[in-house]
């Protein structure tokens, strides 16, 4: 969730389900050691790597044809876990005022949770760890823009900076919303041209998010937002991680962590691990497109 901080109320509710915002929850989900995804594109073995006359190719010729092979060799990639799980603890830090180029923002929030307090820190340091394992499988060179589940920020210009020095050919910033319970669905959240950094990138930023869209709803079969954007499409310019970047970006909100469907899907592991598969799937799609 990406609106606004919390009110003293909401983080109390974070504070309460500090387990959820620190180190044990996201140990639970098996985010440290995600299930392998097959490489895709890679060549079976075949008596190919012989030539005509029977004798066996050099063990080079093998080695470099697997590298490249691996679809996303030579992209680079930055993930965004959003939030972070020591924010309620450091509401000081977080309420502090930073540029996003049209306006000044919070540095950042506390996120949000399901009713029974798994925050969404939690979540989305879960599934940006599993995505990041599947995407270093395929080849890519991965960044995320903070290395806790537990600790504070980034502020949100300094999570736009990350994905800018890396010349990231795509970044990601990953999210659950906080919507009223009767509400659900997913939704892709997209730059708008402001005068500033990200109108140079604006255009690739909405293939990317269309493409992330497709994959995602085919991937999870999780219904598109009904209650905000066209077709689980959103367009912003009041979002500092969008605003100040300089490559193709885009946010998601993977579901409505307050509605009761949405919710046991994020706390379901193995269905985080296929909201992971379906991005990967989503990024990989975007990367080779733009090749």
């Amino acid at each position: 969730m990406i609106r606004r901080p919390l009110a003293a109320a909401a983080l109390a509710l974070c504070g309460v389900g500090a387990v959820a915002c620190g180190g044990a929850e996201v140990s639970d989900t098996g985010a440290a050691a995600p299930a392998a995804s097959p490489r895709l594109g890679r060549p079976a073995a075949t008596q190919n790597q012989a030539d005509v006359s029977g004798t066996a190719a050099p063990a080079t010729r093998t080695a470099a044809s697997e590298t490249q092979a691996l679809p996303l060799t030579g992209k680079v990639v930055v993930i965004d876990p959003g939030h972070n799980g020591g924010n309620f603890r450091h509401t000081k830090e977080i309420n502090q005022l930073v540029d996003i180029s049209n306006q000044k923002k919070a540095c950042d929030t506390t996120g949000t949770s399901t009713n029974d307090g798994y925050t969404e820190a939690a979540f989305t340091w879960d599934v940006s760890n599993r995505l990041a394992k599947l995407l270093r499988a395929r080849g890519a060179t991965v960044k995320l823009t903070r290395t806790s589940g537990t600790e504070w920020g980034p502020c949100i210009n300094q999570r736009a900076a990350i994905g800018n020095k890396a010349h990231a050919d795509a970044a990601i910033s990953i999210h659950g919303d906080g919507a009223a319970a009767n509400l659900r669905g997913f939704h892709v959240i997209m730059p708008k041209k402001i005068g500033g950094p990200v109108d140079r990138v604006v255009k690739d930023s909405a293939r990317l998010g269309e493409t992330v869209r497709d994959a995602f709803h085919s991937g999870t079969g999780l219904p598109y937002s009904n209650y905000i954007g066209r077709q689980a499409l959103n367009y912003r310019s009041d979002l500092g991680g969008l605003n100040l970047s300089t490559v193709p970006k885009i946010f998601i909100e993977c579901g409505n962590m307050r509605n009761a469907k949405d919710a046991a899907k994020f706390k379901d592991s193995a269905f985080r691990a296929k909201m992971a598969q379906s991005l990967a799937k989503g990024l990989e799609n975007y990367l080779a497109s733009a090749r």
